[in-house]
């Protein structure tokens, strides 16, 4: 695999589902390609005086959805490449979740540890000048997000950047996702993605013909569940496992792993981490000897919620998981890819079971466009018409109801039920869609082909429908 680049790679997955599609080569061969890419080079005044050229890069991989969206990260290993790569996959994962977006991606290729706050916004800033230059960024033409290195500090230099280049813009907030709730954000992103993953996994598991091939019963209940990361996606994935049922039997970081039988609470490690500064030596748990160790334990659901290709062709055959989850993005190699279909395992992919993240920013931008919270118009009157329903149902009974059951049926909806249940029905869909093509087609050999394959015939019939060809 090595001989790939991570964009090549990306196009053999692609090419692999290809072949159970029924659309014209050229149009399969436009889909493929990136649409434009903007390389840039600006020169930034650092603390100490002296000036550094940043090398940073936007990608927008397609536009036959209108705007583009992708996250923009700030790391050392940012290139053409991989920045190509990631924006393309967004394409294919928004097109999954029905998401109305092209996929696009963002990367400055700088350390952020390494400069000051100060230093950071003149870069962020300058890059979102450059960008709005170009026409590479706005609510309708393009809208970056937080990724790797980057999150709401970033995203609200980009929204008041983007604003002051374009004054009287209305729209002008939904430029960029990911932003604080004070500035347009939308409550419930952050726990979005792991809430994805729980509720992509949960479906899976009420699938009947599904858990019969794999020996296991219906549901998350009682199932027990490994968890690889305890970052935001590790500790929220764990987070709603753990509340509806499932027995979080170990969590690995990357200073080592721990395993309890009975189940760990990953708020009380979340703690005892902050504590002590290591997972290690949580009470009643057993230290393993090296963090991978994790990855091969009796389980029933694997969560690899960390860093990419940690399984590979070498430790493959010794997972022993029946369900792994890829909340992480490629956490799988092709090898092992390959050694879990002809194992049996099921992998559910990550191109579509980590997409809580663009599906909550959908949600943000639109909130942008109406200028108006989620709940604010209906709260207060679904509350009045069941606290009515309520009064009526105790007259004519001539029971009355607990002050708690009271207020849980009368609760109106808040801007993050909302915005949970959206992500719910989200994930439902997407996940039932790709499970009906891998049912249709019993050549297709796993759920990351099938996921594939639903992404190519919405983008094709886009741009089918929509007469791009001349």
């Amino acid at each position: 695999m090595s001989n790939y680049s991570f964009f090549e790679s990306v196009e053999k997955s692609f090419n692999k589902a290809a072949q159970f599609t029924k659309w014209d080569k050229g149009l399969l061969e436009q889909i493929k390609a990136c649409n434009s890419i903007y390389s840039m080079k600006f020169p930034v005044r650092m603390d100490d005086g002296r000036i550094e050229v940043i090398e940073a890069y936007r990608v927008q991989h397609s536009q036959h959805k209108s705007p583009c969206k992708g996250g923009i990260r700030f790391s050392m290993g940012v290139n053409q490449d991989e920045v190509m790569a990631l924006a393309s996959l967004m394409t294919y994962k928004c097109a999954i979740v029905n998401v109305p977006f092209g996929g696009a991606k963002g990367g400055i290729k700088i350390d952020p540890k390494k400069y000051s706050a100060y230093e950071l916004e003149k870069i962020t800033r300058r890059y979102t000048s450059e960008l709005t230059k170009k026409n590479f960024i706005g609510p309708g033409i393009d809208v970056p997000a937080p990724d790797y290195g980057t999150g709401e500090r970033e995203m609200s230099w980009i929204v008041d950047t983007y604003s002051s280049l374009r004054p009287g813009e209305i729209d002008a907030a939904g430029c960029v996702t990911g932003k604080p709730v004070s500035q347009g954000g939308v409550h419930g992103r952050k726990e979005a993605t792991g809430l994805g993953v729980y509720f992509g996994v949960r479906e899976v598991c009420s699938m009947k013909n599904l858990m019969d091939k794999l020996g296991l019963s219906l549901g998350i209940s009682g199932k027990k569940v490994v968890v690889q990361g305890l970052g935001n996606v590790g500790y929220h994935s764990a987070k709603f496992f753990r509340e509806n049922g499932a027995i979080l039997v170990s969590i690995a970081e990357y200073e080592g792993a721990i395993y309890k039988a009975d189940g760990i609470n990953e708020e009380e490690l979340f703690q005892h981490r902050k504590a002590t500064g290591s997972i290690l030596n949580f009470p009643g748990a057993t230290n393993l000897a090296k963090s991978s160790d994790a990855l091969e334990l009796e389980c029933d659901i694997l969560i690899p919620a960390a860093l990419e290709n940690v399984i590979n062709g070498d430790n493959a055959p010794n997972v022993k998981a029946k369900i792994i989850a890829e909340a992480a993005n490629g956490p799988l190699t092709p090898e092992a890819d390959e050694i879990f279909t002809k194992k049996g395992v099921l992998v559910v992919p990550d191109m579509y079971l980590n997409a809580g993240g663009v599906t909550v920013s959908y949600f943000e931008w639109l909130k942008n466009l109406s200028h108006v919270r989620y709940g604010r118009m209906e709260k207060r009157f679904t509350e009045n018409v069941h606290s009515k329903i309520v009064s009526q149902m105790e007259t004519l009974t001539g029971k009355t109801i607990s002050e708690s059951d009271r207020q849980s049926i009368a609760h109106g909806a808040d801007e993050v039920d909302l915005v949970h249940s959206g992500l719910e029905e989200t994930m439902i869909d997407a996940t039932r869609e790709i499970v009906e093509i891998w049912d249709s087609n019993p050549a297709i050999p796993d759920m990351r082909t099938a996921a594939y394959v639903s992404a190519i015939n919405k983008v094709a019939r886009t741009y089918n429908e929509l007469g791009i060809f001349p």
